[in-house]
């Protein structure tokens, strides 16, 4: 569970201000992108989520954002393991080279560069962008192709992406505290409070777990 003195101890820390609460727009989409996250997954839910969102005016684009954006959770396996596979790879004498290519360096360039989000990502997982291109440039390309999505349409605000993002890596059954801390600093950049903030961590605290698709 992330313990409420946590949270606090986070939003004190980036001096956030109290702000407003959600909208009914946007606690309808933080509820769909709980339901449609994996550590949940709910087909009953997901159906009543996307249901409410409609119901308050959303679009079918908006709702395939929240959707997109949430299904971006599976990189996550990549953020945990890519750094460890090269550690481990050394380890067993695997001959795993330490430096990008001439060909690698320039996907670096053109992917991460001096984009400020991907340098944030590199602060709160040190190596994992290097070690999944040492891997595979053909999954580093992906990863950045597949995570785009949802930001490309803009059809839903950049700082209510942000808030269902946070909320989804704040789940009891995921807690992605890397991911958290990123999406909690873009969301206060971009506006949010502390009561929208603690709606929706309050909104994933109290998510279900993942009980299967038939």
């Amino acid at each position: 569970m992330l313990h409420e003195e946590g949270l606090e101890a986070l939003l004190e820390t980036l001096n956030v201000p109290e702000g407003d609460d959600l909208e009914d727009r946007e606690r309808a989409f933080v509820t769909l992108g709980l339901a449609a996250a994996l550590p949940c997954l709910n087909p009953g839910d997901i159906e009543a989520a996307i249901a409410g969102a409609f119901r308050l005016g959303a679009s079918p684009a908006q709702v395939q954002e929240i959707v997109s954006l949430v299904s971006g959770l599976g990189v996550h396996s990549l953020m945990a393991s890519a750094s460890a596979i090269v550690r481990q790879a050394a380890l067993a004498g695997h001959d795993v080279e330490k430096r990008l290519t001439p060909e690698q360096q320039v996907l670096w360039d053109a992917r991460v560069g001096d984009d400020p989000f991907w340098l944030a990502m590199e602060a709160e997982l040190p190596g994992f962008l290097r070690s999944m291109l040492l891997l595979s440039a053909d999954q580093f390309e992906a990863f950045f192709d597949y995570c785009s999505v949802p930001w490309k349409s803009r059809t839903v605000r950049a700082k209510v992406k942000e808030l269902v993002a946070l909320a989804t890596d704040a789940m009891p059954t995921h807690i992605f505290m890397p991911g958290l801390r990123l999406h909690l600093k873009n969301a206060v950049a971009l506006g949010a409070g502390r009561k929208a903030i603690r709606e929706c961590v309050a909104m994933a605290q109290a998510a279900p777990a993942h009980a299967g698709v038939a």
